[in-house]
């Protein structure tokens, strides 16, 4: 009998890093973290390198430069094509040659992954028209209004559309990346990666639970002292017939002064307050959700929790976790 040799074992996945000055050096360990080599504990599934338009010394946001000895050319080689941030001023062009090396290696088949503002150049690339993408919530609004054919998302971690994925800023671009690796590997082998860098393989959430909280910005006299009343009054429920009837409008000229001033309803208004109350709450006491659903006027802990998730993406419990999770982490550092 003759015995077959044993099958060969797939020739590694090439992921080149495309590094534009001044670098993010976090979002580029966050790729090398998951894609570069994890010693004997993980079996190497894939190979990566970094490039540059121009090879040398290039600046990052560190105060050192790193020198990178491969150029454009690599991104031939790569069968996934990263852009770990793009930390330029607002309205900057983004480099021609940079563009089309990312065009040349999507149309030959290489996945193209943007980290954060990394989506910036995919969408100078074209590879995002029609279609959604995620980027960091400070810069959804200046990548949707650069690039109107772009579907920003500015909640979700991260977008996967298969040829094409984009997350959202810093920690996420990490989340995006275990993400792909459990896609071409599968869940067990990118849990083994996720263990090396003691993180959770997947998190909960969207991205809008660490942004700032919402703020109004200039309000005109007609409305300043209702939202004053309003801010005094989130435990007791309001309706917007009660909020006309305090600033002695109806209904419909109070929502169109909201619309005009704050680019929002009443009622929007008012649950984004309860909301950010909610996340003050959670943060830095130790109350029950249902105590927290009366203090704000959301009623009862159930009502919160469907709110809560609609807004962020994620639950009361898990929100606090997070929280809790990360003042432990400082209060070791400190310590």
């Amino acid at each position: 009998m003759t015995l077959s040799p044993p099958p060969e074992s797939p020739a590694p996945h090439r992921v080149v890093a495309l590094l534009q000055p001044p670098q993010s050096t976090f979002l580029l360990a966050c790729a090398t973290e998951v894609f570069g080599d994890h010693g004997p504990a993980v079996p190497a599934r894939y190979t990566f390198e970094v490039c540059a338009e121009r090879p040398g010394p290039v600046r990052t946001q560190g105060g050192y430069d790193l020198l990178v000895t491969a150029g454009l050319d690599a991104l031939e080689r790569a069968d996934t094509v990263l852009v770990p941030g793009w930390q330029q001023p607002t309205g900057t062009e983004v480099p021609p040659a940079a563009v089309e090396a990312v065009r040349r290696a999507h149309r030959r088949g290489a996945r193209v992954v943007g980290l954060c503002s990394g989506a910036f150049l995919l969408a100078a690339a074209g590879l995002l028209d029609g279609r959604r993408a995620a980027t960091h919530w400070a810069r959804a609004a200046e990548l949707a209004a650069r690039f109107p054919a772009v579907r920003v998302d500015p909640a979700v971690l991260y977008v996967d559309l298969g040829d094409v994925a984009t997350s959202a800023g810093s920690a996420a671009g990490a989340d995006l990346c275990l993400h792909l690796v459990s896609a071409d590997q599968g869940a067990a082998y990118a849990m083994r990666i996720a263990r090396q860098m003691v993180m959770p393989p997947h998190r909960e959430g969207c991205q809008l639970q660490y942004a700032e909280l919402p703020t109004s910005g200039p309000v005109a006299d007609s409305l300043a002292p209702l939202l004053e009343w309003l801010a005094g009054r989130l435990d007791q429920p309001v309706s917007v017939a009660e909020m006309a009837l305090r600033s002695q409008v109806s209904a419909r000229t109070l929502t169109r002064r909201f619309t005009e001033q704050l680019g929002i309803s009443p009622g929007r208004w008012l649950l984004d307050r309860r909301i950010a109350a909610t996340r003050a709450l959670l943060e830095e006491t130790d109350l029950p959700v249902e105590t927290i659903a009366h203090r704000v006027g959301l009623s009862s802990a159930v009502n919160l929790r469907r709110r809560f998730h609609e807004a962020l993406r994620t639950t009361p419990a898990a929100y606090r976790r997070a929280f809790r999770a990360g003042e432990a982490g400082q209060a070791r550092q400190a310590g």
